[in-house]
């Protein structure tokens, strides 16, 4: 038997304790009145004006002149990658430690996933490892870089700004200029994060949004492709609304998609959005407090903010080292949802998922040590104090007995 099952100073909470979710969209604004006005006045389909809204707001949240709305995040990075040009069997640099969601979308496109390591200090993309895979893995003739592994061309760099903290842009940027790569931000975890006091999604030449159930706000479904560029954002709007070229006749000169967000959701998302402020702070405090009360467990490494970062802690996550804890995160997961508290574990890196290839992409060491000890711990906006008491309770009976 594990020891930290049996010791006797474990936290005595019985299996009926109220249940404590991961991660909940939080409803307290004018979510109602929005959405009963599209159903009063029948606009409910994908036009409308509260979609025109929600992409100005959203536009002027991250400090771009344009926000297109689409049916979900990963929607708008597909939309994205055909914005920059990326087209079959080129390949696109992309964060290993995320979601699948980017992979995918470019596999969508036809296009190869080459997965670039985390980096230890904030656990996201690498930059070095980006410039070394440019400069070291790729050959450049002065107008296409190609992959020496693979021999495909490399297009487009793809960061990934996780959990709520910013990757550092300003040497990927450094370097996609050199080689005229442009830079697409998924900052669809990083809605209100800054990055050296810019918003993110407005660093790179385009940028993603989701508003998914468990997103700092919520449209249920939702996503959002912003950028400054005139031609791409008109492009967007073009294939999102199955590109039509004369609405009257039906007239279709190119391959288009269904993507544009309905009004009822956007409706939502406007309600939601003039909540942003407060919801960063609430995570912000919520992330402050389990600082201070987990700081001194054995084996329990906190998440870190850059000096060059606003994170929003959208997901409060720690690592476990099993030697000093003594239990290992994976463990340490299934005790707490004994106790009716949900944790998760980070996403299976992306070089190690079976629907993708990773023989064209360099090591990536450092994401497969956080999948490893990585945990996330419930950080609702409207999270309780008390039920934050006994998610840190209920660790600090766990760890290091």
């Amino acid at each position: 038997m594990n020891t930290a099952e049996s010791h006797s100073s474990e936290v005595p909470i019985s299996s009926s304790s109220e249940f404590i979710p991961l991660i909940v969209p939080e409803i307290r604004g004018n979510e109602w009145k929005y959405i009963k006005e599209c159903l009063d006045t029948n606009w409910v389909s994908s036009v409308g004006s509260y979609v025109d809204r929600f992409e100005r707001m959203t536009a002027e949240q991250v400090g771009t002149k344009y926000a297109v709305a689409t049916v979900n995040g990963t929607a708008a990075l597909h939309i994205a990658l055909l914005l920059a040009g990326v087209e079959p069997d080129d390949e696109v640099l992309v964060s290993s430690l995320s979601f699948i969601a980017p992979a995918n979308a470019i596999r969508y496109v036809g296009a190869w996933p080459v997965f670039i390591d985390a980096e230890p200090h904030y656990w996201q993309i690498n930059p070095e490892g980006v410039i070394d895979f440019l400069e070291n893995r790729c050959t450049w003739d002065g107008k296409k870089l190609r992959n020496l592994v693979s021999g495909r061309c490399v297009k487009a760099i793809l960061p990934v700004h996780i959990l709520g903290h910013p990757a550092d842009m300003d040497p990927i940027l450094e370097i996609a200029a050199k080689y005229s790569l442009p830079v697409i931000e998924d900052a669809t975890e990083g809605l209100g994060a800054k990055y050296r006091g810019r918003a993110l999604g407005g660093v790179g030449h385009v940028g993603c949004f989701s508003f998914n159930g468990n997103k700092i706000i919520t449209t249920g479904g939702g996503g959002m492709i912003v950028t400054n560029n005139d031609a791409w954002a008109a492009r967007a709007r073009y294939l999102t609304t199955q590109a039509k070229d004369d609405p009257i006749e039906y007239v279709h000169n190119a391959i288009g998609y269904n993507y544009r967000l309905t009004n009822v959701l956007s409706a939502l998302g406007c309600a939601q959005m003039e909540q942003l402020e407060t919801y960063v702070s609430a995570k912000r405090a919520i992330a402050k407090r389990y600082q201070e009360s987990l700081a001194s467990l054995p084996g329990i490494r906190l998440p870190q903010e850059a000096e060059w970062a606003m994170s929003t802690y959208w997901m409060y996550t720690i690592l476990v080292d099993e030697q000093e804890a003594g239990i290992n995160s994976r463990r340490l997961l299934q005790k707490l949802a004994e106790h009716n508290v949900q944790t998760r574990p980070l996403w299976q890196p992306l070089h190690r998922s079976a629907a993708h290839d990773p023989s064209g992409s360099p090591p990536c060491p450092i994401s497969d040590s956080l999948y490893g000890q990585a945990i996330s711990l419930p950080c609702s906006v409207g999270l309780t104090a008390a039920a934050q008491d006994r998610v840190i309770e209920t660790i600090s009976s766990l760890v290091g007995k």
